[in-house]
């Protein structure tokens, strides 16, 4: 196994979790600048009136993309097994 077989290992997987956390990361970032202008318009500073939402669309958003998640995950891993004979090398 090479140097550049590592690298394209881990550059793999980096991509593959900022490509499976950014639409989680993104509902979380929408939600929390929409909460953020409302509580500036209204000029109520409740601190849970962030979080609770947040908290929600977010496990909304996990439950929705779960099945792409996992099946992305496990193709990850079933192509490294797959060529573990020629990384083994």
């Amino acid at each position: 196994m090479s140097i550049n077989d590592v690298n394209m290992i881990v550059q793999d997987a980096l991509f593959l979790v900022i490509r499976l956390s950014a639409p989680i990361l993104l509902v979380s970032l929408i939600v929390g600048l929409v909460v953020s202008i409302f509580q500036t318009v209204t000029s109520i500073q409740e601190q849970t009136l962030t979080f609770v939402p947040k908290v929600i669309l977010t496990f909304l958003t996990i439950i929705l993309l779960g099945n792409w998640i996992a099946t992305s995950i496990t193709e990850y891993i079933t192509g490294l097994w797959s060529n573990l004979s020629i990384y083994i090398r």
